[in-house]
């Protein structure tokens, strides 16, 4: 691919809290995309060749440097993105976990593992496999969490023995730029990490030239992503957009059910793929369970962040989210939908919307349907469990659900009837944080996982290695051909998978 940007170009960062410009970044030319990927590939093979526990050192370095900038970190984070530091620091403490638990893991995921056969033209063959890494990792991150969802996908991919260009958005670019500098302040070897900043252009160039593609980010960007992946016969893996939904049984503890309501549906501004974007609530429990979830939204504060503690809610990051927003809301409220909290975007500097509760919403609202993105929550009644469950699968997404309920079995039950991927009970997104636990979207939410031994995989190639211990001058089964032999060998079958089989003995008489 060819094109994009010239040389030179540059693109203003602003932040979404105030308006006012905080940066400048380099609209990355294809050309300049190429020779990033070419220095990543010459890299890459001593950084393949180094010892699972060396690459594990610069990991504990990175850590160390991560935890000690942290203030730094965080800061740089609210002022590109807009969100409190609260949520800054959840995206801090998760990439100094994953340095810890990748250093630990990598080690064993990427050990030979011995192949056994029963294959009577096999016998006596030693086999086994080793993984292998793909080479350069292209990891295109969202505006969303600059740090967790953009490098915290490059710090697998690295402990894989893959080097990796990361492509940030051009929303939120500033925190990759400063996980650049780490790299290099660590003495991490160089070119193993690099950043290129751009728009479109340049994530384009990065999905034509690298070996592997990781992205989050919409459905529509995600197709595009895939259709180019699969043009170059390279793999890809894609988390993609949501409308998770959260189902408060009868039996709920309604105190707990809210908690995890809002938690689950403004951390972040509800501005991240698993947030709850949509609540069905069985009927017994709906009016109880209204009238404390308003009471508690009404608590919720909003505005420019000043440190923790000043908002639980800060700004949208992406101004035409914005609009997305608004759109949703008025649609709802115009097919009959009320709203009992919020409902409009802040006067003022900035990019905000109240945090907003909806309630007599049905499936043919936009905000029941589409992901909106943003500090909304529409909740629905229910008559039982079973219409909630119809009413969850009836989404073309499937990255994430919650339940909940007090009865564990039931709860269970249902959950492994929804349609996605991940499903917690009696909580909302903490399944993030278990960098063992699979996360992966079904239907329209993506292809492929992160975290988990398969999350570690996907960055490897399987290599299968058989080898002949003990071989003769000719085996029994190879041409020229000898009936004998093919009849012992059938002799043989039979009574190693026959046994019990009516018929079978006897007929290679």
């Amino acid at each position: 691919m060819t094109g994009g940007p010239p040389t030179g170009a540059c693109i203003a960062v602003d932040n979404p809290a105030t308006g006012a410009v905080v940066g400048e970044v380099s609209d990355t030319s294809a050309e300049e995309v190429a020779q990033a990927v070419e220095r990543a590939r010459r890299a890459q093979k001593g950084w393949a060749e180094l010892d699972t526990r060396a690459r594990a050192e610069f990991f504990a370095r990175g850590r160390r440097w991560l935890l000690a900038h942290r203030q730094e970190i965080a800061d740089l984070i609210v002022e590109e993105n807009g969100k409190a530091e609260e949520d800054a620091v959840v995206e801090i403490v998760y990439c100094a976990s994953a340095f810890a638990y990748w250093a630990r893991q990598a080690r064993g995921l990427l050990a030979s593992t011995k192949i056994r056969s029963l294959s009577p033209f096999v016998l006596g063959r030693g086999m086994y496999t080793r993984r292998v890494p793909r080479g350069v990792v292209g990891v295109i991150g969202p505006w969303n969490n600059p740090l967790l969802n953009s490098f915290g996908d490059a710090i697998p991919a690295l402990a894989a023995g893959n080097t990796v260009v990361l492509k940030p958005s051009e929303q939120t670019p500033l925190t990759a730029l400063l996980m650049e500098r780490m790299a290099r302040e660590c003495g991490w070897p160089e070119d193993v990490f690099q950043v290129v900043t751009g728009a479109g252009a340049t994530g384009s160039a990065v999905v034509d030239t690298v070996d592997f593609v990781m992205f989050t980010g919409s459905t529509r960007t995600g197709r595009l992503v895939a259709a180019r992946a699969g043009e170059r016969l390279i793999p890809c893996s894609l988390e993609l957009g949501g409308k998770d939904a959260l189902v408060v049984l009868a039996d709920a503890s309604l105190e707990r059910a809210v908690s995890v309501t809002i938690q689950g549906a403004l951390s972040n501004g509800g501005q991240m793929c698993t947030s709850v974007e949509r609540v069905y609530v069985e009927e017994p429990v709906y009016d109880a369970y209204i009238a404390l979830l308003r009471e508690r939204f009404q608590q919720v504060t909003s505005g420019r962040p000043a440190g923790l503690g000043s908002v639980d809610i800060g700004a949208v990051t992406f101004l035409p989210q914005l609009a997305v927003i608004k759109d949703h809301v008025g649609d709802a409220v115009s097919k009959g939908a009320r709203v009992l909290v919020g409902g409009q975007a802040s006067e003022g500097p900035g990019r905000f919307f109240a945090p907003t509760l909806l309630v007599d919403v049905d499936h043919g609202m936009k905000c029941m349907r589409e992901e909106t993105f943003g500090p909304t929550l529409p909740v629905m009644k229910v008559a039982d469990a079973e219409e909630a469950l119809r009413l969850v699968n009836d989404s073309k997404y499937g990255l994430q659900a919650s339940i909940i309920g007090s009865d564990l079995k039931r709860a269970r039950r249902l959950a492994e009837r929804f349609e996605a991927g991940c499903v917690t009970i009696n909580d909302a997104q903490t399944n993030y944080m278990a960098l063992g636990l699979p996360m992966g979207g079904w239907k329209e939410s993506g292809l492929g996982v992160r975290h988990g031994a398969e999350g570690f995989l996907k960055y490897t190639r399987l290599q299968a290695i058989s080898t002949n211990r003990f071989p003769m001058r000719r085996d029994m089964h190879m041409i020229p051909y000898e009936p004998s032999a093919y009849r012992f060998i059938l002799r043989l079958v039979d009574v190693m998978y026959g046994a019990g089989v009516p018929g079978l003995r006897g007929r290679a008489k």
